[in-house]
């Protein structure tokens, strides 16, 4: 086979799987990935090749796979509309007839029949010496919203699938909020308090929803909250959690845990002089120190779970309940004793605890109970959060992290849901001049259609329950992801295409059950497409000036859309201090992401931002001589 003819197949394949071979880059420059790339993630997806050599086998094998399946596994009606049912048949068999089964969430079922003739074939095609058909079926009357479950049955065969029913447009509450509506961002770490110990705590966020709301803020936002490695493993990145199905023990108030009264041994630790000089350190402390700060933190809550344990109280059938209600606590806690017993990642455990199968001797109980117990302490804690906000009509709004750690939970037990040998990033831009990896790996774009999205739905609904603002990180993810094959450098990646319709309809039907407004993060390099869906399904935008600035200092500052969440600038950008000081323009000096001459143009490029800023605020009104003064 020519060279020409495998590229050609390689390309044909690459389709077949969801794989983009070409794409534009922040400078409308078309980027061709290599022949090398592509063929990484194709084997990354489950592709049967080694060599160029297995391309048109593994292609005739993936497009016959594809025809041979009677329907797609994921099927979307919006807005109670039966969707038109398109199913795969040999032409041989399209003349039989055909029964349907709709399983309703509620319970409730709906029978359906097609004769032979009821249906039109609306496409054919021939696949390795077998003639195919397309035939569209119809189901009637309007569908409940919900979950429902799909069986159509032919003479030798049946297939289920799931059947999303949803909104076309995710919740927005019935009357607007007034255009204005104010709230604070900040992260949790940063909120400093004469009783914390360096870092803040859930305490000091529901003291801070108090304070905005006696100030008419109806909004506090922070960064992702969620459980992360703080111990052998320490990677404390809220963008990198260890689970996206639980809360973080690091911001857990120690004074505010109920056992606290009645257990000596926790109180007398807490007044010794030694431990008090180490909170005083960490107080003083210019950055905040997760790893000691943990290991302080769960030396009281080590002490505190074992008075927990020691005699029965109220709150043991509260934490029964809780495991209960969330058997994911109970597993979590088995998995992260696991990985303290074995100081290692769970990629390098023997089988078949690699595998998920953990039994009572791989790990010691003591951690086990310790890491149940905090979970249940953090979710009364985030309890006692949303009620503060609800007393205080301020919304949560919550980040919701585009990936996960490689050695976390999620991936662990949902490891068919992941692309294990390849992980997400960005290509180069104007500031990434070398591309970006994140290290996460992407979701398997079909494997988790063939799970029915199970994993996406439970790390939705456990920031759902608790948020009245959801902010998508890297919102473009639901469309495409740029993937990075293992051992290759992030410029050598390509994108990975998802199905976004079905997504958007899990994210409208959450939506609305748990009343939650649904922001995407959509700065940076997002093709126009990704913003045209987000309209269409009613989720916000983000208006961030730093980035309206920098995208044509001198046009001045567009207005802010009507729904879009606006701010000065986001977590990942220099914060505004920096930004006046040109501190940002050094940092990235050192970190080699720009040479002499491009600081210069930088310096430039800031200055007209600054100009054009204090235009803006001059013209509004906002800003007097005397307070410009204070700016430098």
């Amino acid at each position: 086979m020519s060279s020409l003819s495998s590229v050609r197949f390689l390309h044909q394949l690459a389709r077949l799987y969801g794989v983009q071979t070409a794409y534009y880059d922040v400078f409308h420059r078309r980027q061709q990935a290599s022949s090398e790339s592509i063929l990484a993630i194709l084997r990354s997806l489950g592709a049967p090749i080694v060599t160029f050599q297995d391309i048109p086998s593994a292609y005739r094998e993936r497009r016959q796979a594809l025809w041979q399946r009677m329907l797609e596994p994921v099927i979307v009606a919006r807005d109670g509309q039966p969707p038109p049912i398109k199913i795969r048949l040999p032409l041989g068999d399209a003349g039989a007839a055909v029964n349907c089964h709709l399983k309703l969430e509620t319970g409730e079922e709906r029978k359906y029949e097609w004769r032979g003739g009821d249906s039109n074939v609306i496409e054919t095609a021939e696949v390795e010496g077998v003639k195919y058909a397309v035939k569209q079926l119809t189901l009637s009357g309007q569908l409940p919203l919900g979950y429902h479950r799909l069986i159509v049955e032919m003479p030798g065969r049946s297939e289920g699938v799931l059947l999303i029913s949803a909104r076309n447009r995710a919740y927005m509450p019935p009357s607007a909020p007034v255009i204005g509506t104010w709230g604070v961002f900040s992260p949790l770490y940063s909120l400093g308090t004469d009783d914390n110990w360096g870092a803040g705590d859930f305490s000091d966020l529901e003291a801070l929803i108090e304070w905005v709301g006696e100030m008419g803020g109806r909004v506090i936002a922070t960064l992702p909250l969620l459980a992360s490695f703080l111990n052998n493993i320490c990677e404390p990145s809220p963008y990198l959690p260890a689970s996206r199905l639980l809360w973080n023990e690091f911001y857990l108030d120690i004074y505010n845990v109920p056992e606290l009264r009645r257990c000596p041994s926790a109180i007398d630790l807490l007044k010794s002089s030694s431990f008090q000089e180490d909170i005083e350190s960490l107080r003083r402390a210019p950055l905040v120190d997760y790893h000691r700060h943990m290991v302080l933190k769960r030396r009281v809550l080590e002490e505190l779970c074992r008075c927990f344990y020691a005699e029965p109280s109220i709150y043991i059938d509260d934490l029964n309940h809780f495991t209960k209600v969330n058997p994911v606590a109970e597993d979590y806690a088995r998995f992260r004793a696991t990985c303290e017993k074995l100081r290692s990642p769970w990629r390098s455990w023997p089988q078949p605890l690699r595998d998920g199968v953990l039994k009572e001797t791989d790990y010691d109980d003591e951690d086990r109970r310790y890491h149940l117990y905090v979970q249940w302490l953090a979710h009364r804690q985030m309890d006692g959060i949303l009620q503060t906000a609800r007393n205080n009509n301020v919304q949560l709004y919550l980040d919701l992290p585009v990936g996960i750690h490689p050695d976390g939970y999620d991936v662990w037990r949902e490891r068919d849901a992941f692309v294990l040998d390849t992980v997400a990033g960005a290509p180069p831009d104007a500031v990434f001049t070398k591309g970006q990896n994140w290290t996460f790996p992407p979701l398997h774009p079909e494997r988790i259609r063939q799970q029915e999205y199970r994993h996406v739905i439970a790390y939705l609904r456990h920031h759902l329950r608790y948020a009245g603002i959801l902010r998508i990180d890297h919102v473009m993810g639901l469309h495409r992801l740029f993937c990075i094959p293992s051992g290759m450098e992030a410029r050598q990646g390509v994108y990975l295409r998802y199905r976004p319709e079905e997504f958007y309809a899990i994210l409208s039907l959450e939506s609305h059950r748990n009343q939650t407004v649904i922001v995407g993060e959509d700065l940076g390099t997002v093709p126009p497409y990704v913003r045209r869906a987000m309209r269409k399904h009613a989720l916000h935008r983000m208006y961030v000036v730093h980035y309206e600035l920098a995208s044509d200092p001198k046009k001045g500052l567009h207005p802010v859309p009507r729904d879009s969440v606006a701010s000065l600038n986001t977590h990942d950008m220099p914060p505004f201090a920096s930004f006046w000081r040109y501190l940002d323009i050094e940092e990235r000096l050192k970190l080699g992401l720009l040479d002499r001459t491009g600081a210069r143009r930088e310096k430039k490029n800031f200055a007209d931002m600054k100009k054009t800023l204090v235009t803006f605020l001059q013209n509004k009104g906002w800003l007097q001589e005397r307070r410009l003064a204070k700016l430098d």
